[in-house]
């Protein structure tokens, strides 16, 4: 298992290479100016010259590319065009909060979704059932940002129980959590139902039931064991949609993670930023993946990794 994590490892090189240069070459191509959105009205045409010198965006943009490749290598995701603080400091502070968050809503989505599929399985084909899977494809087809709006209206509106945003109490974080979670809860819910039904209907489940076990057991220590790889695989992914997904819940509920940071940056064409912000979400997704196979054989012990 440890060659075969090795080996992820170093198969994650190349896919930050291309994440750095098609981050690179987007964010150049894209109509605007950082420096004009930087520098003060009254500025000369030496003020803007200067400026550009001291961030390198005077240079060619392939040297620009390869200075930096030169400094990520080294650590260093440079300084901020709009506040000058270093990248890396203002962006691990940043993603301290957004993955609290997002580990907080994968956590809820996964009992949920997880209970709902499991008892949806067990009911198949009843009333139960139905009203799982219905609400599960509503709570799908919902907008997040649509969700979020609609909730802040009723329940920090109308009801005053919950605050409207910003940073305090667990009581501030009820509204983006389930706003996050709603989405992944429904998908993990459609998949652990359609998991356990292959499951249920296996020779050994059989046979376990016919030693007289309680189907209590029967479902959730043997059957929901071995239904659990599929899901796993989609909680992993889920992971990563959630964490480069929460910058619209983030804004809205004024939180100060990762997103909302990406989306002032992108507003003000500030480079360092946005593309140190992608190539470290980059990185969490492709650590979370390889993760989430690393589980598989704690889950079931038959996998191995050669």
């Amino acid at each position: 298992m440890l060659r075969y994590a090795l080996r992820r490892l170093v198969q994650l090189v190349p896919v930050l290479v291309g994440v750095s240069l098609m981050t690179f070459a987007i964010l150049h191509a894209i109509p605007g100016d950082p420096i004009a959105v930087l520098a003060p009205q009254d500025a000369t045409e030496q003020d803007i010259d200067a400026l550009r010198t001291e961030f390198g965006l005077n240079q060619p943009l392939p040297v620009q590319y390869l200075v930096y490749v030169g400094h990520v290598l080294q650590g260093n995701l440079g300084r901020s065009i709009r506040t000058r603080d270093p990248v890396a400091e203002t962006l691990w502070r940043r993603l301290q909060f957004t993955l609290q968050l997002t580990l907080l809503s994968v956590l809820v989505g996964v009992l949920l979704g997880v209970l709902a599929g499991v008892v949806a399985a067990t009911h198949q084909n009843t009333w139960i059932d139905n009203a799982i899977m219905v609400t599960a494809l509503t709570l799908l087809s919902i907008p997040g940002f649509w969700l979020s709006l609609m909730l802040l209206l009723v329940f920090a509106g109308v009801l005053h129980w919950l605050p409207s945003g910003g940073v305090g109490g667990p009581q501030h974080l009820v509204l983006p959590v389930f706003v996050i979670s709603h989405g992944a809860a429904a998908v993990i819910a459609r998949f652990t139902r359609a998991s356990m039904l292959e499951v249920i209907r296996q020779d050994y489940i059989r046979t376990v039931r016919a030693n007289g076990i309680p189907e209590r057991f029967v479902v959730y220590k043997h059957a929901l064991r071995n239904a659990l790889n599929p899901v796993i695989t989609i909680v992993g992914l889920q992971f990563g949609f959630l964490l480069g997904g929460s910058a619209i819940v983030e804004t809205i509920f004024a939180l100060p993670g990762i997103g909302r940071l990406m989306v002032s940056a992108i507003n003000t064409r500030d480079y360092p930023v946005i593309q140190g912000g992608i190539l470290l979400i980059a990185v969490t997704f492709v650590l979370v993946n390889l993760l989430t196979d690393l589980v598989y054989a704690l889950v079931n012990p038959r996998i191995r990794y050669s």
